[in-house]
């Protein structure tokens, strides 16, 4: 259908994204084609050690799944998104494909071994997550090219990770937010991934704070050294949320937080984290 209609055709998946831009006047498309009648694209099932999503598959089904909830910081995306009512008609799809700088999803399972699957006439592709998302609101897909199955890889034995976003009410965008994967041997992280929200045009990936973890003891000298990392490689803009200086401030703190609690699980522990309000 994509193909028959052409440019002026808008996906419809959950209708989060696309619905408001249309209410006020900044999307008008001359044809929706919906997606919800689309048969088996919403599902969540392991393959091997792989977690894999229907592209519709919503984030209440995510936040509610046990088989999601064997990556802790998949659920702590899901349970935190929006309010009851988007996380009961939001897709998962829908937003990676959506781009929104804002967006929980990509910062998330940027931290893991993340693959899109897309579909087209021509076929199907696998894309890595980092190289799905070329700018704000911008993706690979090609004009008649749709997300079909979101593939994530199982971290290995003996990693934690953790989500935590800063908002001033739930059904708001994040100010800022912070997610953290650790893989430890004892107290020594061996590896380390941090990926920033909200805080750039896409998802920030903080390579210099993981070079101050990995390898070393977590610690209060290798947490303090990541957080000066962050605050010098974020790059945010000041708006209606807070001021620039604030969102660097917050970042840092976020991750500071999402390490303690990646720790934590990566040892076995059961944590129940949320985002934080203001």
């Amino acid at each position: 259908m994509l193909s028959q209609i052409g440019e002026d055709a808008k996906l419809l998946a959950g209708g989060q994204s696309l619905i408001p831009l249309m209410k006020l006047r900044l999307a008008n498309p001359a044809h929706l084609v919906d997606l919800n009648f689309v048969p088996e694209a919403a599902y969540i099932k392991e393959d091997g050690t792989s977690l894999r999503l229907g592209a519709l598959t919503r984030h209440a089904a995510i936040e509610k799944s046990s088989v999601a909830a064997r990556i802790p910081m998949i659920h702590d995306c899901a349970a935190g998104i929006a309010d009851v009512q988007i996380r009961n008609r939001g897709t998962i799809g829908g937003s990676l494909a959506e781009a929104d700088p804002s967006g929980d999803w990509a910062a998330v399972l940027l931290t893991q071994k993340t693959e899109i699957q897309c579909l087209s006439p021509r076929g199907e592709r696998r894309v890595p997550l980092a190289d799905f998302i070329s700018d704000a609101y911008t993706t690979v897909l090609e004009r008649d090219e749709l997300v079909r199955e979101v593939v994530v890889k199982g971290p290995e034995k003996g990693s934690g990770g953790a989500y935590l976003a800063f908002k001033r009410s739930a059904p708001v965008y994040p100010t800022a937010s912070a997610a953290v994967h650790l893989v430890m041997d004892g107290d020594l992280c061996k590896d380390a991934s941090i990926v920033l929200g909200c805080v750039g045009l896409v998802p920030v990936r903080a390579t210099a704070a993981e070079k101050e973890l990995r390898g070393k003891k977590i610690d209060d000298q290798a947490v303090n050294s990541a957080m000066e990392s962050v605050r010098t490689e974020v790059d945010p803009q000041s708006d209606m949320r807070g001021s620039a200086e604030y969102k660097r401030t917050l970042a840092a703190g976020l991750v500071k937080r999402a390490i303690a609690v990646a720790v934590r699980r990566a040892r076995g522990e059961r944590v129940e984290v949320g985002h934080i309000y203001a």
